[in-house]
């Protein structure tokens, strides 16, 4: 059976970026180091292959040509991010000329294209010089960030109605500060909390000064995975509950809704993991929420009651109160081992419909991950029907939810190139555009055409199953 999918007059369809991950010229232009620069220099073995992200992408160089590729991909919107440590090589002080070029460049050239750009402001990219005060461990460095911000929105603010204070900002919680997957590298509860609280503080602060001199809208990029218990059983949904807790409505509810989720303040207190605040602070948090929200999302998260009893002495970690259940049957991408649940999209979009004011949203990221794609190849061409696939099932579920009321604004998939990602460098390859990284050739893919027909007829044809019909 086959359904007309189609969404609202206006729709955003593009990609998302980060500059780390795609820029290059890592040590070029006046850029300062940031905190992946200094770990690859330090820790090369730790990063796939030892690639690290010198080169990236090219968009440094190759911009121009590459926001051309954006337009004959069907974007109608971008969202990258700005350096901060290129804006501002030791964090703060006097501003990089050359960095201000390159972005007003960047912007032009995305506007001429029309494709309207949605800049980001941090993608996990720590300036160096803030780390080694601390990071957002250290209130200071949240003045810093939001001098940067500040400086952001006055340089193109005039051209940039869109923009997000962070990307994914519970992700340098996790991997920094509680399992070792992001520099500091750092297993320390405590610090994870005061990290989690700053960074909300200097989003809310952000948004504040955006207010003060701009009209457009400011929001958050949240990687949201809902909490599925693996029965009705009281105890697998109290682990839900809480798992929910932490990994969703701990940024979810202070960045829309102004407050922290009932819970989370008493479970820090027991294990001793509090952050330090003031009453000031918190009032910031509540008079500087979002103007509207975006939404990354891969992959569900199902859980269960604990069968064992943690160690008393091990450092807390929020699976304290659950365990992660994998559920038999499940649809999964083996190469990144991450489940496929395309109906959380749903549950998502009525979430925030009926708990959130339905406040304005868009799926900031969306995206399928796949190793040796040229086994997929015919010449330079890779007929990647399992992206489109995946990218269709799961715009069947979003669009479920915006006609049952949910206020979806645009659909962003990761990425718009194959980019270099973090630790997994070019392991896994997400890009509506193949990036050879011999000679640098990019080659639009099979998804990369659907993508712009996706665009042009502002829907598709869907042949899936139509579980809800």
């Amino acid at each position: 059976m086959t359904k007309q999918i189609e969404f609202p007059k206006g729709f955003y369809w593009g990609s998302a970026a980060s500059a780390t991950q795609t820029e290059g010229a890592a040590h070029e232009g006046g850029k300062g180091e940031n905190i992946w620069d200094y770990w690859y220099k330090t820790q090369p073995k730790r990063f796939y292959e030892k690639v690290g992200p010198e080169k990236a992408s090219g968009f440094y160089y190759n911009f121009r040509s590459d926001i051309k590729l954006l337009r004959q991909t069907g974007h109608n919107s971008f969202r990258p991010s700005i350096s901060w440590s290129r804006m501002f090589p030791n964090g703060f002080g006097e501003v990089n000329p050359e960095a201000v070029r390159f972005y007003n460049e960047v912007i032009d050239a995305l506007i001429e294209e029309g494709v309207e750009p949605i800049m980001n402001l941090y993608h996990f990219d720590m300036p160096l010089a803030m780390q080694e005060i601390g990071g957002f461990e250290n209130k200071e460095v949240v003045e810093h960030y939001v001098a940067y911000a500040t400086t952001c929105f006055r340089l193109f603010g005039d051209r940039v109605k869109r923009w997000f204070t962070f990307n994914e900002p519970i992700v340098p919680v996790e991997g920094g500060y509680l399992y070792d997957f992001h520099y500091p590298n750092k297993v320390d509860p405590k610090a994870a909390a005061q990290v989690a609280f700053n960074t909300l503080l200097a989003s809310a602060k952000a948004i504040e000064s955006y207010h003060k001199i701009s009209d457009g809208k400011i929001g958050i990029v949240l990687n949201l995975t809902p909490s599925y218990p693996r029965s009705d059983n009281p105890a697998d949904v109290e682990a839900a509950r809480i798992a929910e807790i932490f990994c969703n409505k701990s940024f979810l509810d202070p960045a829309v809704l102004g407050k922290f989720p009932e819970g989370l303040k008493e479970i820090l207190a027991k294990h001793d993991c509090l952050p330090v605040y003031s009453k000031e602070e918190l009032a910031i948090m509540e008079q500087n929420t979002v103007d509207f929200l975006g939404v990354n999302y891969y992959q569900p998260r199902r859980v269960c009651a604990r069968e064992t009893l943690p160690n008393p002495d091990a450092p807390f970690m929020p699976e304290y109160y659950f365990q992660n259940y994998e559920m038999p049957g499940r649809r999964m991408n083996i190469y990144k081992n991450w489940e496929i649940y395309e109906q959380a999209l749903y549950d998502i979009a009525i979430n925030i419909r009926d708990n959130y004011g339905n406040i304005e949203w868009m799926v900031s990221e969306n995206g399928m991950g796949v190793k040796d794609e040229r086994r997929f190849a015919k010449g330079d061409y890779i007929e990647d029907d399992y992206r489109i696939e995946f990218f269709e099932d799961h715009l069947y579920w979003l669009n479920k939810g915006i006609l049952e009321g949910s206020n979806c604004i645009g659909y962003h998939v990761w990425t718009f190139i194959d980019n270099w990602s973090w630790m997994n460098a070019y392991c896994n390859r997400y890009g509506l555009v193949s990036l050879n990284l011999t000679t640098g050739n990019r080659t639009i893919k099979k998804s990369g055409e659907w993508f712009k027909a996706l665009h042009d007829n502002n829907g598709f044809s869907y042949e899936g199953v139509l579980p809800y019909e």
